[in-house]
């Protein structure tokens, strides 16, 4: 090669670059959904090009446009699936929860979901590992027709395989078994454990975003549901993953605080749905959908809240701010990290004006440092605009969950953070009952029993270095 070329190939390449950051701040400009990520983004990429720009192919994206396409296609073929069902049952409890005079302030969100609120369904509390796995294994074990297993993460440890020997010996059966998991989560799940169930007949996927040209560096986007719904009768989410940590038998996190629930009713058929999606974007077809003939009478309100970045809207951070806003007496959140956008702080704050009792419960524990070190800064910041926050002692606490006032809770897998609010898949079960709302009260204040409360005073026992780390982990909060 001439020497002497090399100066202009390297003036070629710095323009090239140039124009791409140039191009990239129009596109960040025009499709980044806040005004402060779309600024720092088109700033970043015009002034420093040569730093954002892969981190901006990676990270940058705020909506799955793929899965948009993808979820088109699985409603259409849904609905052609579905055709020929009875659904007179299931719109029978729609119309009851409409009229029922118990449907409360939170059940009236057909804007924010399209699922609507649902009579007659039983959720059942399921306090920690142990007997989350439980229910979990014994349904499963019982399935007659279809299984449907989805977890953000999945290990191969003795808690993983023991799903794995349940799942096999239900395939062997002629019972369909589906199994999802999100490839980011689970991406030390090797590939023997994978080729052992589908050589047995389970049917396995795992959710990946990097598909095609336009996602082939997008690893921001992560399925984090946990759904498992057998034979259309009963269905379970939560905070759980598949590993033994979730058993509380890895230090130092040890024992570890998480809360699922068991459900059965006509809300299923919206997991079922919720599952159907991710699964179709995965599989590139549906999986088996049961729509009992009927459904019991008793129980309570609830309607499913399915959230993540192919949405029109932000439903999860809307779906908090409604929640918060409507809080009248209480409000009580548990989660393991605290890293609010600007639309849920103002709530928050709002609402200890109106005199309303909110506490955030979060873990003493980091498992991540330095999501950990934001949501510090968060919480001292909401203790001043005087939130009672309180860490969880024993062990790392998981769970997420949200009491308000003495009739509604909600319970899933979406975190009180950015990442669950706009880049996660999440699922979140509202439900509207003064008896189950006494029993998620009681589990709450055994958790604050466990924990001790934060003071103004202790956020100057921080020292000047950790105050500094604080702050720097707040400034990428937005990708946490």
């Amino acid at each position: 090669m001439d020497l002497a070329a090399i100066p202009h190939l390297f003036g070629y390449l710095i323009a090239s670059v140039q124009l791409l950051g140039v191009i990239a701040a129009i596109h960040a400009v025009l499709t980044v959904r806040t005004a402060q990520g779309a600024i720092a983004w088109a700033l970043s990429l015009l002034f420093m090009p040569y730093l954002t720009l892969v981190p901006y192919l990676v990270f940058g994206r705020s909506s799955f446009d793929a899965y948009i396409r993808a979820r088109r296609q699985a409603n259409r073929e849904m609905h052609d699936a579905m055709a020929d069902l009875d659904w007179r049952p299931w719109v029978a409890e729609a119309l009851a929860a409409r009229r029922s005079t118990q449907t409360g302030k939170l059940l009236a969100m057909p804007r924010l979901s399209p699922m609507p609120p649902l009579a007659h369904n039983q959720v059942r509390l399921l306090i920690d590992g142990e007997a989350t796995f439980e229910a979990i294994f014994a349904a499963i074990a019982a399935a007659r027709q279809v299984v449907l297993v989805q977890f953000f993460i999945i290990r191969d440890d003795p808690l993983g395989r023991r799903l794995a020997d349940l799942l096999l010996e239900r395939a062997a059966t002629g019972v369909g078994v589906y199994l999802l998991y999100d490839g980011i989560g689970s991406h030390t799940l090797p590939a023997a454990y994978v080729e052992r169930l589908r050589a047995g007949g389970v049917q396995v996927h795992a959710f990946a975003t990097r598909r095609g040209m336009l996602n082939r560096f997008q690893i921001n986007f992560r399925n984090h549901r946990k759904i498992v719904v057998v034979d259309g009768e009963v269905g379970f989410i939560g905070g759980h993953n598949v590993g033994d940590e979730y058993l509380g038998l890895k230090p130092p996190l040890a024992p570890w605080r998480d809360t699922h629930i068991e459900i059965r009713g006509p809300v299923l058929t919206c997991l079922q749905e919720t599952f159907a999606e991710d699964w179709y974007w995965a599989a590139r077809r549906l999986p088996p959908l049961i729509l009992p003939s009927s459904f019991g009478d008793g129980g309570m309100l609830c309607q499913l809240i399915a959230s993540g970045p192919a949405d029109s809207q932000e439903t999860c951070s809307l779906f908090f701010v409604e929640a918060i806003q409507a809080a009248r007496e209480r409000l009580w959140i548990t989660s393991p990290y605290f890293v609010p956008d600007e639309s849920v702080f103002a709530a928050l704050r709002l609402a200890v004006m109106r005199g309303v009792d909110v506490r955030i419960l979060l873990p003493a524990r980091p498992d991540h440092k330095i999501v950990y070190a934001a949501s510090t800064l968060f919480a001292f910041e909401a203790l001043r605009a005087g939130v009672r926050i309180f860490r969880y002692q024993p062990g790392f606490l998981h769970q997420k969950v949200m009491l308000i006032d003495d009739d509604s809770c909600a319970i899933g897998s979406a975190n009180l953070d950015n990442r669950s609010f706009r880049l996660n898949f999440e699922v979140m079960l509202l439900t509207h009952d003064a008896g189950f709302a006494d029993q998620v009260q009681r589990m709450l204040e055994e958790d604050f029993h466990r924990a001790y409360e934060l003071s103004v005073e202790d956020d100057q026992k921080v020292d000047r270095l950790r105050q500094l780390g604080m702050r720097v982990a707040r400034l990428i909060s937005p990708i946490l």
